[in-house]
């Protein structure tokens, strides 16, 4: 059904709610979301919205996705669609295949790039931006009639190259051009919201408006997603995340009730008719939200509010938490013999994950996959490096903090990074780049201020790991010393950008490098490294070299040699498997 009709004819009293996810990265996180949606389908969602990859790099999963979310579980979907950075003739391809699964609804996005000032060049230059897009579905014979479109919103503003006022003027274009509803990027400032608002309504904009809520699932990811939504977030509330963010169970029962306390306030007094809640493909969190509202279909929860690990003074109440906004500013799926729990991943993976969980290797928020910053923002961060060692001079400036960070790592050093920081400075030095790392860690408690993670009350433990880029010649001699002198104490992963890979690691070994153990739970291990999730992870590296050679124009020295840099170095993980000895893999490594 078209997504206008189905908001016109809803006629419960409580608000209606839609559930947006991604196409997981693996088969077999693919096939574990079905059952996932499945339950969630059971909620009584009025749609499901499936995501779409940067430059259409999940085209195929994402449309598999949305066919099967129809067919096999009577869902209505939207498929998000971006139109730049797409070869020519994605677009007409995909509208057409999506008619013919039965898809009637697409959220039209611009995606990334462009933004503000570049050298990007289109594509295809018909589609460039969301407006484009727009437009041609509505005016096409083929899709006019047959596809509702929806737009996005932005809050807290998208372009900051524009005024409000300038992208509402975008905004009411787009409608204009025959977009019928809007759903907005995630916010956490609900007065900035119901300014915004009222600037739409104040603009002649009439069609339904339905907000973005996303629980928080931990301190690490939130802050992610706001810096990369540019969300404007409350002193008191992110002072409120920073006391408990040592804590992933206080943090996740938090965000839950703030979730709950937003959907309160904009259903209650914003007017708003329904809700896009972003699952990140996790599913407890949205469960017991609705549950805790009341929206869901089931009447009996398996999950109950009292279940909550907060203490006392940290609850946070539905009163509370609106004063807090308002202060200015379901069985398992087996694969080859693996049982995936259903809240098996309730924590979030880390880069490693488990490659099973449909919450493996998370989209970054609205169609990311992008650098997360502008072309004129990163040329401001990192200039313009013409020559290999600019490059390598970049990545040490930002380990030695004099840069506060690089296209591969938009946080600033963390604490855990100065404990082996001595030996990352001698690396790079050495030409092998780091780009991710951890040091070794034998039970230190989970509530540990640098390296805690977790409930409360538990010991975490890590293996020593590192990621890199390196040439061919410094992987051929690191290879080699793995087999002289690495004592089967080594396991490292490599590949390049053309599909060359190499390790010496069994097929099918997985390798816990993370883990916790917490009272009355199963050991937790939210970090893995195994074959599988390296590879889904390496196209994404390498596609960063790609997209940050597009900041500088065609046939410059910074484009060419950050092209020729993809094209030569190759990526390594590499991990030392005895967390006893803290400084075992370092001294291997640099030939100690």
């Amino acid at each position: 059904m078209r997504f206008s009709e189905a908001i016109a004819q809803w006629s419960e009293l409580r608000p209606f709610f839609v559930f947006e996810c991604f196409p997981p990265r693996t088969d077999q996180g693919f096939e574990n979301l079905l059952s996932r949606v499945g339950r969630l389908a059971q909620l009584g969602p009025l749609a499901i919205t499936v995501t779409w990859g940067a430059g259409g790099s999940t085209r195929n999963r994402s449309l598999d996705l949305a066919g099967l979310c129809q067919s096999e579980h009577n869902l209505n979907a939207i498929l998000h669609l971006t139109c730049t950075n797409m070869e020519k003739g994605t677009v007409e391809a995909t509208l057409r295949s999506a008619k013919e699964r039965g898809i009637k609804n697409i959220l039209a996005l611009r995606g990334d790039p462009p933004r503000g000032s570049e050298y990007w060049i289109p594509a295809d230059p018909g589609f460039v931006h969301a407006i484009d897009l727009v437009r041609y579905i509505k005016t096409h014979n083929d899709y006019a009639s047959h596809f509702c479109v929806g737009v996005a919103g932005y809050p807290d503003g998208h372009d900051h190259s524009l005024t409000l006022d300038e992208e509402v003027k975008h905004l009411k274009a787009k409608i204009d051009a025959g977009a019928e509803f809007i759903v907005t990027q995630v916010f956490y400032d609900i007065d900035q919201y119901i300014h915004w608002k009222k600037k739409i309504e104040d603009a002649g904009i009439s069609v339904p408006i339905i907000p973005a809520v996303a629980p928080i699932q931990s301190h690490a990811s939130f802050i992610r997603m706001t810096k990369l939504c540019k969300a404007k977030v409350p002193d008191s509330m992110r002072d409120a995340i920073e006391h408990i963010k040592t804590d992933d169970q206080k943090v996740k029962d938090f965000g839950i009730q703030l979730a709950k306390t937003i959907c309160q306030r904009l259903t209650l007094d914003c007017g708003a008719r329904g809700i896009h809640f972003c699952t990140f493909n996790l599913e407890k969190s949205v469960r017991r939200v609705l549950e805790e509202l009341g929206w869901s279909q089931k009447t009996e929860s398996p999950f109950h509010s009292e279940d909550s690990h907060l203490p006392p003074e940290l609850l946070i109440t539905a009163s509370e938490a609106s004063h807090l906004i308002q202060r200015p500013t379901t069985p398992t799926h087996s694969i080859d013999g693996f049982q995936l729990d259903p809240l098996k991943d309730d924590f979030p993976n880390g880069r490693f994950g488990d490659y099973t969980s449909p919450a493996y290797g998370a989209l970054d928020p609205w169609d990311g996959g992008g650098i997360g910053v502008t072309p004129a923002e990163g040329i401001a961060l990192w200039g313009s490096p013409s020559t290999v060692q600019d490059v390598q001079n970049l990545f040490l400036s930002y380990l030695e903090s004099k840069i506060p960070c690089t296209p591969f790592s938009l946080e600033a050093l963390s604490k855990e990074t100065t404990i082996i920081l001595p030996y990352l400075l001698r690396l790079t030095a050495n030409d092998c780049w780091t780009i991710a790392s951890q040091p070794a860690v034998d039970a230190a408690r989970s509530d540990d201020l640098v390296f805690g993670w977790g409930p409360g009350e538990g010991y975490v433990f890590q293996k020593s790991f590192v990621e890199f880029f390196c040439t061919s010649t410094s992987l051929q001699s690191l290879t080699a010393r793995v087999v002289r002198h690495g004592n089967g104490a080594i396991t490292y992963y490599a590949s390049n950008s053309s599909g060359g890979f190499i390790s010496n690691a069994e097929a099918g070994t997985r390798h816990a490098v993370t883990w916790g153990v917490f009272p009355g739970q199963e050991i937790a291990q939210p970090t893995v490294i195994e074959q599988e999730s390296f590879l889904s992870w390496k196209d994404e590296a390498f596609s960063v070299w790609s997209q940050w050679a597009q900041f500088y124009p065609p046939n410059s020295p910074s484009r060419a040699t950050l092209k020729g840099i993809q094209e030569d170095r190759w990526l390594v993980s590499m991990l030392h498997h005895d967390f006893k000895q803290p400084d075992a893999l370092w001294a291997f490594l640099l030939g100690n």
